[in-house]
């Protein structure tokens, strides 16, 4: 029993008996009314032409980045310490709360911005601690200027930082070493939690 290969042609010519759809389209798909389909017609796939590639999945947030950690850590100790100041002035008198308040935004910045490398955390502690030093300089420096026939604060801070720093000196105790450390400690505590 041999049997010729291809198969004797059947009528129209089709070998395989199948005739053509109409329309001379012989893969039997026809396009939509009007041509191509276009995106987001129903039924049909992202991409344009009935198929291709969903678009890509967003970038996960950049983690893991010591360098614009610190930087960042930075710019908030310097904002902590322009608001720790103000309050001094305000207030009239040191808040040692608030000098948590400034090792907690430290180590918030430093610990969401840079990630969890395990060296911000311990950048944070002198972050904080100059944060809570530069904000008491500055709220001296604020009340000072606001003595009369005093000098503005710019030229204090410029001129007479020593007579600053001697005002610092005198007016640090025992407590504002205490709020000093806590402070410090409060920077490695938060960027360590907000990191993980």
């Amino acid at each position: 029993m041999s049997q010729s290969y291809p198969p004797p042609p059947q009528q129209g010519g089709n070998p395989y008996g199948q005739q053509p759809p109409q329309g001379g389209n012989p893969y039997g798909q026809q396009p939509p009314q009007g041509g191509f389909p276009q995106q987001g017609q129903p039924g049909q796939q992202p991409g344009g032409f009935g198929g291709g590639y969903p678009p890509p999945a967003p970038l996960p947030p950049a983690r893991n980045n010591a360098g614009l950690g610190i930087l960042v850590g930075v710019l908030a100790m310097i904002v902590a310490a322009l608001a720790y100041g103000g309050l001094i002035k305000v207030t009239e008198h040191e808040i040692g709360w608030a000098a948590l308040g400034v090792g907690a935004l430290v180590g918030v910045a430093v610990g969401k911005v840079g990630g969890s490398n395990p060296i911000l955390p311990i950048i944070a502690i002198p972050l904080a601690l100059l944060g809570v030093y530069c904000g008491q300089i500055f709220g001296i420096a604020l009340t000072i200027a606001d003595l009369p026939g005093a000098p503005d604060v710019l030229t204090i801070l410029t001129d007479h930082f020593d007579l600053v720093q001697e005002a610092w000196k005198e007016n640090v105790g025992g407590m504002d070493i205490l709020f000093f450390g806590l402070a410090g400690v409060e920077g490695f505590v938060i960027a360590k939690r907000v990191a993980a």
